[in-house]
């Protein structure tokens, strides 16, 4: 039954990676667009904004209908994993909109990929996130892929200052990536409000320092509605799947993105289509392959730990006992004891064991 619910979970969070990365993916050219009338800075504060405002607006309608809170609230502890989120979620698309005035959107989106591996690499140093073989040939493939189509010259290797930019937004969006995950068991419609009015109440001041604004008010509708659903939408489903598969393999499946951009690019600007895409194309989907495959399985520890969280008691973590009779999922604060067992799983909140070698068990 355990195995069954890990495969049935595993594969709802590879479906929620994917469609985050295709939402995000169409931002990227639509905002090359919408940058004609908007400035950089302004435009990310929009994005951010018409996240936050989209979100609550959900989160309102949710409230109305008098639907049972199962949802964990964030608390002060997790504060500074917010204050992370927001500072990082200012300088990360702020970069990027400066990027993209400097270089093409299909640029843009295939370099975008540079997150995973800052995504990857933080949470193996920094947050202790175990990745195995197979994940390393899938972000290096994945990586690889990108990298063929985002180099300016190949004959020197060299990069647009619009490139830097973007990787600059990439490693922001490494280390934001990580301090969401540290708030993927809270409730992500709520992580999702407060990052869309944090990241774009500070980007909106940001912007009227430096005195750009607009008073296109067609484009900045349009830049509202593209935040909610590529900024907005697309974090939501994202946070869900980090809880399943940790950040550096949520980031692995999220590189569909920039593909996605790419298609749009060739719609709307009329981008040609070369060799080396359809090379980048076969190898990412190779990586993508390695990527699915990936099983870990070992014997590992859990320490007593007391949090709260959504979650059922169909699997063998959660095995406290109340004293009335629950069939559903349910939030509120409990206690795991100690316990060692083996099965399949991924680097969620509930498996930050160490292992040796850094892989144990691939």
């Amino acid at each position: 039954m355990e195995l069954c619910d890990l495969m049935k979970n595993k594969a709802t969070a590879i479906l929620m990676a994917i469609l985050a990365a295709a939402l995000f993916g169409i931002s990227l050219p639509v905002s090359k667009l919408l940058l004609v009338k908007i400035p950089p800075t302004l435009m990310a504060s929009v994005l951010y904004l018409g996240a936050g405002f989209g979100m609550l607006a959900i989160n309102i309608v949710k409230v109305l209908s008098k639907r049972e809170q199962i949802e964990a609230r964030i608390t002060k502890n997790e504060m500074p994993y917010i204050m992370g989120m927001i500072i990082l979620d200012v300088a990360a698309p702020v970069c990027l909109m400066i990027g993209l005035t400097m270089t093409t959107s299909a640029n843009a989106s295939l370099l975008n990929n540079f997150e995973i591996v800052a995504t990857s690499l933080i949470a193996l140093l920094i947050f202790k996130e175990s990745i195995g073989k197979k994940m390393w040939i899938a972000i290096s493939l994945i990586t690889l892929s990108s990298l063929i189509l985002s180099v300016e010259n190949l004959s020197s290797f060299s990069f647009s200052i619009g490139s830097i930019f973007v990787l600059l937004a990439c490693l922001c969006w490494g280390f934001e990536n990580n301090c969401t995950r540290m708030l993927s068991l809270k409730d992500p419609l709520q992580t999702v409000v407060v990052k869309g009015f944090g990241a774009g109440i500070v980007s909106l001041i940001i912007a009227l320092s430096l005195k750009q604004y607009s008073t296109n008010l067609l484009y900045l509708s349009m830049a509202l509605l593209l935040g909610f659903v590529s900024y907005g939408l697309s974090i939501y489903f994202y946070i869900i799947a980090q809880r399943e598969l940790g950040a550096a393999r949520t980031s692995a499946y999220y590189a569909v993105a920039p593909f996605i951009g790419v298609f749009l690019s060739v719609i709307i600007f009329g981008q040609e289509i070369t060799i080396s895409f359809i090379i980048a194309i076969i190898i990412m989907i190779i990586g993508a392959y390695f990527a699915v495959v990936e099983h870990h399985k070992h014997i590992h520890s859990h320490e007593e730990a007391t949090h709260e969280h959504r979650h059922n008691h169909s699997d063998n973590h959660h095995t406290h006992i109340h004293d009335y009779e629950v069939k559903s999922e349910h939030n509120h604060v409990h206690t795991h004891e100690i316990t060692a067992h083996i099965h399949k799983h991924t680097p969620d909140m509930h498996h930050v064991h160490c292992h040796l070698l850094n892989g144990e068990g691939f």
